[in-house]
């Protein structure tokens, strides 16, 4: 049963989110006025620092207590329709990962439309992990539109990637899949006509089926272990059981009942059950 929480958060959402994306002159205006990025907490301002690289920036993060020796980071690629900054809700989680498995953990902060597009994010996810010594394996992770980066970077860097964390993946910029028509009214936050005119910009003239832009056009034979969440009231979700066909064993695909779009960022129960199967699943990629 969904908690009282979720289905709080998710009326919170519909009144105060859902307006962003609601039509297309609404996902005008939302693209024209990105958020902004939200400042690192102040606890974590020791263990970050900061790297300038020729297509944008990457925060790293240490371990609490310095981790372990040696082993393999984490990059995590947030989310926000390509328009908005990194939220402080994706440096919570960052800052649970980073604990939890006591790894450093990699937050590129690449380009937002409608002033930088898809090819500057696609020379950053190799940028990333030339930072990364060559005979350490990363664990890639990425929510919404940071989904949709993640896997682009286990797509592109099979030999480095050990293992996928895709939350409620934007997978296909065209969204297409009839399948969303079923779940779009029940969406408190995201809808089709509102992220269109962020994904023409992102795309900056390519079609929005290019796997370059939407991974799930593009080679999904071969990928890593990977994990999926995503809620039933997401319409990102036609596209993830998409991929989870398409994949079959590489692909775990778990399904959030009455949940909305990224529930393991969300202040809710639900939430805490997908962040320990994320770190167990993260763990045993390193692993096997």
């Amino acid at each position: 049963m969904t908690s009282w929480q979720a289905r709080a958060v998710s009326l919170y959402l519909r009144a105060t989110r859902k307006r962003r994306y609601r039509t297309v002159e609404a996902g005008e205006r939302s693209l024209a006025n990105g958020l902004a990025p939200a400042a690192q907490p102040d606890r974590l301002r020791d263990r970050m620092t900061e790297q300038r690289m020729p297509s944008g920036r990457l925060h790293r993060l240490a371990a609490a207590g310095g981790g372990q020796p040696g082993s393999g980071p984490l990059v995590y690629w947030h989310g926000g329709a390509f328009i908005s900054g990194i939220a402080k809700q994706h440096w919570g989680l960052i800052d649970h990962l980073a604990t939890a498995t006591g790894r450093e953990v990699l937050v590129p902060e690449y380009g937002l439309a409608p002033d930088h597009h898809v090819d500057e994010a696609l020379a950053l996810l190799g940028e990333v992990l030339d930072a990364v010594p060559t005979d350490l394996p990363v664990h890639v992770l990425g929510d919404s539109a940071g989904g949709n980066l993640a896997l682009l970077q286990g797509q592109r860097h099979r030999e480095r990637v050990v293992g996928l964390t895709l939350l409620a993946p934007w997978l296909d910029l065209s969204m297409s899949n009839p399948g969303i028509d079923a779940i779009e009214p029940h969406d408190p936050w995201l809808s089709r006509a509102g992220v269109r005119p962020a994904a023409r910009s992102w795309a900056q003239g390519r079609d929005l089926t290019d796997p370059a832009v939407s991974p799930l056009f593009g080679d999904l034979e071969q990928l890593p272990p990977t994990l999926v969440l995503v809620g039933d009231r997401d319409v990102c979700l036609p596209d993830c059981q998409v991929l989870d066909e398409r994949t079959g064993a590489s692909v775990r695909l778990r399904i959030g009942q009455g949940l909305p779009h990224v529930f393991p960022l969300l202040p809710i129960p639900e939430a805490g059950p997908a962040r320990s199967e994320i770190v167990r699943h993260i763990e045993e990629t390193f692993v096997s």
